[in-house]
């Protein structure tokens, strides 16, 4: 691996800086011009690492990631578009945290990006006499990132540890108390939070209306083409093999389901392109500061660090970097501190510390609304449905900190303080 120059995460820094800043300051000029500027960053730092660097695996590695990112992605929210779930509106706090919780063992099966396209236009539904930011972040707090700390499926971290050799129940097994702990916790202050909010909301003048209504499924045959992608993330040979099972998956759901189906979801492309185009810049300009944190985790972390190191340390830039090469950044650290050579060796020398690494990278990516793949695709849809979402930087202040902080304070408390 070529050795970055620091400077070179300026590109990235600055991309941060402006997802953060400029909706806040300059709506409409951002609105237009938020491809050129994520696109024109990843470019610079690819020049970098092509005709500086001469490092063009290292751009070839990180363009087959985004591809099989996107992929991922697209395919989830195609297929997921085409399923339809009818709810019955006016849901009560009680109601909600049961539907949080439904949800955040199905991100354990279909992974949080699936469980997170099949269940936020319900969620939405469920809400839409009431439905607001709360709503949508803890939505992404608890399905789209906490819920799926219990298998490999459900969250990418987690799955790129499978493949590195961490036995497929080795999570559910050792990880249940952090998952239970920290679940249970988001769910009793969204509880409270919701209660509040559902006392103070107006009531509906039609009870009539909402008696009536029922929970029903619509475009279920897409459910087949959702198994095809999930089973085509496990496969590895040849190369785009998986990512075109994904694709073709997506077209298959998009040219059975019927139209009727797209339009009860208010289904169209634009919450796709948006994160693709983000993403695209996000994963090139993270190149220098992924590979800076590969060369000097060791001595950064110091020799046998405790597992609280490991748990924020891989938390913080999961927030700030994408959760999954964060994962192998630390793992690859901890690698280095054990001295062992397989991840057997670390199950033995020191399994509190991968622990610490699973949980934090799954938990802290609900952090930023760039953490976790899913978040942004839940922003962009929640948008699209006209809720008011919190910027960059409210979402840490307004919800990250006040919320799900203590949750992650908690588990650090219990599990990984000594």
């Amino acid at each position: 691996m070529a050795a970055p120059n620091p400077w070179m995460i300026l590109p990235f820094a600055l991309l941060l800086g402006a997802m953060a800043f400029a909706p806040l300051r300059a709506p409409q000029w951002w609105l237009r011009h938020y491809a050129q500027v994520a696109l024109g960053l990843g470019a610079v730092t690819l020049v970098y690492y092509l005709f500086i660097l001469r490092d063009a695996p290292r751009a070839l590695h990180t363009g087959h990631d985004y591809a099989s990112f996107i992929a991922l992605i697209g395919s989830l929210f195609v297929v997921s578009g085409g399923i339809h779930i009818g709810v019955k509106g006016g849901g009560t706090p009680l109601a909600n945290v049961i539907f949080l919780f439904v949800g955040a063992i199905v991100a354990n099966f279909l992974g949080t990006t699936g469980a997170a396209m099949l269940l936020i236009r319900p969620w939405i539904r469920m809400n839409r006499r009431r439905v607001t930011a709360h709503h949508i972040v803890f939505f992404i707090f608890i399905i789209a990132n906490a819920g799926g700390c219990l298998t490999p499926i459900g969250d990418p971290p987690l799955f790129l540890g499978y493949l590195q050799g961490v036995p497929f129940w080795w999570i559910a097994k050792n990880c249940w108390p952090m998952w239970a702990t920290a679940v249970g916790i988001l769910l009793a202050i969204f509880y409270i939070v919701d209660r509040i909010h559902f006392l103070r909301a107006p009531r509906p003048p039609h009870k009539q209306e909402a008696s009536q209504e029922t929970w029903h499924f619509d475009g279920l045959p897409n459910l087949f083409f959702l198994a095809v992608i999930l089973g085509a993330v496990f496969v590895n040979r040849p190369v785009f093999l998986r990512e075109s099972l994904m694709l073709a998956a997506a077209l298959g759901s998009w040219f059975t389901t019927k139209k009727s189906v797209h339009a009860a979801n208010d289904f169209n492309f634009h919450p796709v392109r948006e994160v693709a185009v983000l993403f695209a810049g996000i994963f090139a300009t993270m190149m220098p500061a992924l590979d800076w944190l590969n060369l000097n985790a060791h001595s950064l972390l110091g020799n046998n660090p405790p597992p609280g190191v490991f748990f924020w340390g891989t938390g913080i830039l999961s927030s700030g970097l994408d959760n999954a090469p964060t994962y192998l950044g630390f793992l690859n650290a901890l690698f280095g501190v054990t001295g062992a050579k397989e991840i057997s060796g670390l199950l033995d020398q020191n399994p509190a510390s991968l622990i610490a690494i699973s949980v934090g990278a799954v938990f802290f990516g609900a952090a930023t609304y760039i953490g976790n793949g899913p978040n942004f695709m839940v922003k962009a849809i929640a948008g699209q449905q006209k809720i008011q979402m919190p910027t960059f930087l409210e979402f840490v202040f307004k919800f990250t900190l006040p919320f799900l902080l203590p949750a992650l304070l908690a588990v650090w408390l219990l599990f990984f303080r000594g």
